[in-house]
């Protein structure tokens, strides 16, 4: 069985080691980590020690590990296990005998710099990840978030996305080369981020200076609608109800069919930032709107699709476990097959008719499809006609 010794440190040249961990290095010949690393710890290794360097892929790298019948000691930067290669040696290796010599992170380091109260900090990794991971704390208005970035989810990128969807009320903690001899930390605004010259490896702390305050349903007139049609987006009051038929808070990936100006999407993605929310529109002009709407409620993360339905290939997409249909162009009966090939099971369907036709069609196509009726919920607004809330269920 495969043995890791894996051994943090920071970026300090020589750096400081318990005695265990120096005692692994002098009785070991295979090590390995990336070039900085070896820099670093040059001055432990013995003279007949075999170095690996770690570089992509890594299953160039693994495959090297695996021809080894020795203790293979891993020099990693902080905490190998903080989003770092103890983790994936973990993973490859799963029978291995793991021992971890952990060093300070780079966030620790840097909320120690500032004496940060940092044990309820969110983390957002987005060193190799993209937006959604730092979606859920900004739409949860968590008042602490860590971020791990790269060299594409820079601090200008970063900046520009918060300031995109309206997050400047965060202060930023930059640290550049932390732990290192170069070390250099600052404290900015987000739009001082955006001018800001900077260098590789860096992290940042957001820290919010006061919250967004949200209203779980949202007015009508707050929202962006189409030109000259404003009739054309579900009510406040429907919506809520239809959001509550999905029973969104059991449910992964909500498909919204539709979304003409992305109410749904929005008020389902602003309660629930855990949930994919995947939205579906024909018209053209939609897309402006739902994209600024977006941004009016501070609400990113909601991966848009436009064009025509039929045409889509949804086989590259996330499987829905909930869909909304919010319009169908008259091919209802269609579509519920098209989504039911492609709805997880015990997912549903919740579809607000306006007509005793398209509720006839809903139901019929339904019960064809062997899905379960739910108990449905009729709605009058105002002199708008009444609306019939209905909802089926995969059963398999």
């Amino acid at each position: 069985m495969s043995k890791f010794v894996i051994i943090g440190i920071t970026d300090m040249p020589h750096p400081n080691l318990n005695r265990e961990a120096i005692q692994y290095i002098a009785e070991s010949r295979f090590f390995s980590g990336g070039i900085r690393h070896k820099d670093l710890i040059q001055d432990y290794l013995p003279e007949e020690a075999e170095w690996i360097d770690i570089t992509v892929p890594l299953t160039d790298v693994f495959d090297q590990y695996r021809q080894i019948d020795e203790t293979i000691v891993v020099i990693a930067s902080g905490d190998p296990l903080f989003y770092g290669i103890g983790n994936t040696i973990k993973r490859e290796f799963p029978d291995a005998e793991l021992v971890v010599y952990p060093a300070h992170n780079s966030l620790q380091l840097l909320a120690h710099h500032y004496q940060l109260e940092y044990g309820k900090m969110h983390i957002a990794t987005l060193t190799g990840r993209d937006w959604p991971e730092i979606d859920l704390p900004l739409i949860r208005g968590e008042q602490m978030i860590g971020v791990l970035t790269d060299r594409q989810k820079t601090p200008h990128t970063i900046a520009q996305y918060l300031l995109d969807y309206g997050f400047d009320n965060y202060d930023c903690y930059l640290g550049e080369k932390l732990g290192g001899p170069n070390q250099k930390c600052r404290k900015l605004s987000i739009e001082e981020l955006l001018e800001l010259d900077f260098v590789h490896p860096n992290c940042m702390i957001l820290v919010q200076k006061k919250p967004i305050i949200r209203q779980f349903g949202i007015p009508d007139e707050a929202f962006r609608r189409l030109e000259g049609r404003p009739k054309m987006m579900t009510k406040s009051l429907i919506r809520l109800a239809s959001l509550s038929s999905l029973q969104l808070d059991a449910a992964s990936v909500l498909w919204d069919v539709g979304y003409c100006t992305g109410s749904v999407s929005i008020e389902a993605k602003q309660a629930f930032p855990k949930l994919k929310v995947i939205a579906f529109e024909k018209r053209t002009e939609s897309d402006a709107i739902i994209r600024e709407n977006m941004k009016r409620f501070h609400v990113p993360g909601i991966d848009i699709h436009n064009g025509d339905f039929f045409e889509q290939n949804l086989e590259l997409l996330s499987a829905p476990d909930r869909v909304f249909i919010g319009g169908h162009g008259g091919r209802l009966n269609e579509m519920m097959q098209k989504l039911y090939a492609i709805l997880k099971p015990d997912g549903c369907i919740v579809f607000n008719a306006v007509s005793d036709e398209t509720l006839s069609t809903f139901k019929e196509s339904a019960l064809e499809l062997g899905m379960r009726l739910e108990k449905s919920s009729r709605i009058q607004l105002d002199e708008f006609n009444p609306i019939e809330i209905l909802k089926a269920t995969k059963v398999e």
